[in-house]
């Protein structure tokens, strides 16, 4: 579907900004710096809404993404903000965003890839 098709374009864009604004941090240097974690909170929430406006059998037939771990994971930030546990956003950011890039860099036709100017 071309409509899934522009939602993972959007997840693999996010994911990748997320992953580059984190680039040349630490751990101490993501909770010293409010504008770093600012943006990488509002990617991670892209990311979850763009997944969640996936269509349902695109995600059933694509269970090597964590769907429900992604959308989760924005409603959290959205919803219980409070309670945000900065150690986990660096351990997505790090460990689990690389894995979900390779996957949405196999998924989304190359030649979206090709025409969007920031990807």
């Amino acid at each position: 579907m071309q409509r899934d098709d522009a939602y993972l374009l959007d997840m693999l864009i996010y994911a990748r900004k997320a992953r580059d604004y984190c680039e040349n941090s630490g751990f101490d240097d993501f909770l010293q710096n409010d504008l770093l974690q600012s943006a990488t909170l509002h990617v991670l929430q892209i990311i979850g809404e763009a997944a969640n406006k996936v269509s349902k059998e695109y995600r059933v037939s694509h269970t090597e993404i964590p769907w429900d771990q992604i959308i989760n994971l924005r409603h959290r930030l959205v919803h219980d903000y409070p309670r945000i546990e900065f150690p986990k956003v660096w351990d997505i950011v790090q460990n689990y965003l690389p894995p979900l890039i390779t996957v949405l860099e196999k998924l989304v036709p190359p030649e979206w890839v090709y025409f969007h100017p920031k990807v």
